[in-house]
């Protein structure tokens, strides 16, 4: 009996432990805890272009790993990490319109009031193009989706 017990307050606390994870570890788009398929997050804003990070040169940030092409982009995201994350957990902005976690190609990307938005562009459907004629309402229907996302 003491078994079962001492089975059940492990798997509770693990649950618990499962749900206080920061919302980033828990809806990113990740690969082995990588965040943008190991693309440089700093690039998009300072070269701006889709680069492909080092995985001799990053950074675990909340549990997400991000990769950079040098030290200098990786200092810069340690500064200030929030400016340099991907909105929507890394996910394509343009299917968050409608609550979807969709992935995404790294190179295809947006910023936008200093924010990265990334996007699928995969078998002729580039959703980048489609976003662009219509940014104005699917950016505020992809933040509220975002928001009901994170806080489930």
């Amino acid at each position: 009996m003491k078994h079962a017990a001492l089975v059940i307050l492990l798997f509770s606390f693990a649950q618990a432990q499962s749900q206080n994870l920061p919302y980033a570890k828990k809806h990113y788009n990740l690969v082995n805890n990588v965040a943008i398929q190991g693309y440089d997050p700093v690039s998009y804003f300072t070269e701006n272009k889709a680069e492909e990070g080092k995985k001799f040169i990053s950074y675990s940030h909340g549990g997400v790993v991000y990769y950079f092409v040098n030290e200098t982009n990786k200092k810069a995201f340690l500064e200030n990490p929030e400016k340099y994350e991907p909105q929507y957990g890394g996910y394509c902005a343009y299917a968050m319109a409608d609550g979807e976690k969709v992935r995404i190609d790294p190179e295809t990307f947006k910023i936008i009031d200093n924010k990265l938005y990334l996007f699928y562009n995969f078998r002729f459907t580039n959703t980048l193009k489609l976003w662009n004629k219509n940014e104005n309402e699917l950016l505020p229907k992809s933040e509220v989706e975002w928001a009901k996302i994170i806080k489930n």
